[in-house]
């Protein structure tokens, strides 16, 4: 009974994934951008397609075609710099909250002019997602089984509460910006309208010794 509960849990248990895909030159880099507290766990699988010509479709696979991937986080340092095949999996752990770049090139070596082959990359980046063995879980007995389940609930608990602190402190830095856009937005009012005043006060003024110096008064 407990084990059908976890796998209900489990089944229902909602982790942030991005699944898409995108086209690229066969010379051409395209980055994407990744918010993602610290201490974060996070698998990209990823499979490149070529186009062809003849074919006048993406062809199932692109072999002898690698991929770089690079990812650099928020400060700029290099968190992965590898060279993988046209299908592969890449994982990396954030140490800074905030926006990780995600790039791609292959690693085609013809020069500009013939490479014109265009790429299809299909990307499955999942955030703070551990994955469960279960050959390894199903070697095991009942009891063990639950806890191994338990175990990786936990953890993805973990990973929601941190996902939702990390939320909270975006939404205060937002809060802060904009009140501080605010304060500034009514000083810049007060000064225009202080500046306005003046200016009215000194044309009329102006206007008072004009006609003072003309005997018009």
């Amino acid at each position: 009974m407990k084990s059908k509960l976890i796998g209900f849990l489990m089944n229902f248990w909602i982790s942030f994934s991005l699944a898409l895909y995108f086209h690229i030159g066969e010379r051409e880099e395209k980055c994407i951008i990744e918010d993602i507290p610290s201490d974060t766990l996070v698998v990209g699988n990823y499979k490149v397609q070529r186009w062809d010509i003849h074919k006048h479709d993406f062809l199932e696979s692109a072999p002898g075609l690698g991929m770089f991937v690079t990812v650099t986080s928020p400060s700029g340092e290099v968190l992965l710099s590898k060279l993988y095949g046209p299908q592969g999996t890449f994982s990396f752990t954030s140490y800074l909250s905030g926006e990780h770049i995600i790039c791609f090139q292959s690693n085609s070596t013809r020069f500009a002019v013939i490479a014109g082959s265009k790429l299809r990359i299909h990307l499955d980046i999942r955030v703070g997602e551990h994955f469960l063995d279960e050959s390894a879980i199903q070697a095991k007995d009942k009891v063990n089984e639950v806890n191994v389940r338990l175990e990786h609930l936990i953890e993805q608990i973990h990973h929601v509460t941190k996902e939702q602190d990390y939320e909270r402190e975006r939404e205060e830095k937002f809060r802060k910006t904009s009140e501080e856009t605010n304060s500034n937005i009514l000083w810049w009012a007060i000064v225009q309208t202080l500046i306005l005043i003046s200016v009215g006060i000194w044309q009329i003024k102006s206007l008072r010794d004009f006609f003072i110096a003309k005997k018009l008064v």
